[in-house]
């Protein structure tokens, strides 16, 4: 099992790539999406984030609204400390199950962890490989306003906390630039696909 991270910045394409290396036969976990699923209704962090947090982050369904949440937490340090340490360690527990299954299938098989944070918490020392993605600012500040549901300033103030992305780079293993053409992004991925594959064997 060759265990490797994936991170980069806001909208710098970290999700592209992770579902390419997919396509190519990687097993991969996105952490964002385990991080939603343990907020939703009956998920492990739910009941803890809202008595955390009020009920004034849940939706009419009472799902949890991520942008009420997002907005409690961003600009107070400690607060986004006390979210992570409720929802990091029921996203951890499901980490370990599905790498667990992906061992018990192909012992030999490639496991891509994306996640945003994996520099800023030490986290990337963890994998035997990690890959930083990132493209041009204006580019990340274009797709990451497109993508919604935040505006220019909330994406600017947002970047702003983020660990620059010269520091991740300086930690990669294997950089993409995704500031190109779709075609030369995936001609990079795959590069880097056929050195993990090499490596796994």
């Amino acid at each position: 099992m060759l265990r490797v991270g994936l991170t980069g910045g806001l909208a710098s394409g970290k999700t592209f790539v992770g579902h390419t290396l997919a396509d190519l036969g990687c097993v991969l976990i996105e952490a964002d999406q385990l991080g939603h699923q343990v907020l939703t209704p009956g998920g492990e962090a739910y009941d803890a984030v809202v008595q955390e947090f009020g009920n004034d982050i849940l939706d009419q369904d009472n799902h949890i609204d991520r942008a009420k949440l997002s907005a409690l937490v961003w600009n107070a340090p400690e607060r986004l400390e006390k979210l992570n340490s409720l929802v990091h360690p029921p996203v951890f527990v499901h980490e370990e199950r599905i790498i667990a299954e992906a061992v018990r299938r192909d012992p030999h098989a490639i496991l891509v962890v994306a996640a945003a944070i994996l520099v800023e918490t030490g986290r990337y020392k963890q994998f035997d490989k990690l890959i930083v993605v990132f493209c041009d600012r204006e580019q990340q500040i274009e797709r990451a306003v497109k993508r919604g549901p935040y505006g220019r300033d909330e994406v600017l103030a947002r970047l702003s906390r983020q660990l620059p992305l010269e520091e991740k780079l300086k930690v990669a293993d294997y950089v993409i630039d995704t500031s190109g053409s779709k075609e030369n992004t995936l001609e990079q991925v795959r590069v880097v696909y056929e050195s993990l594959r090499s490596l796994s064997r």
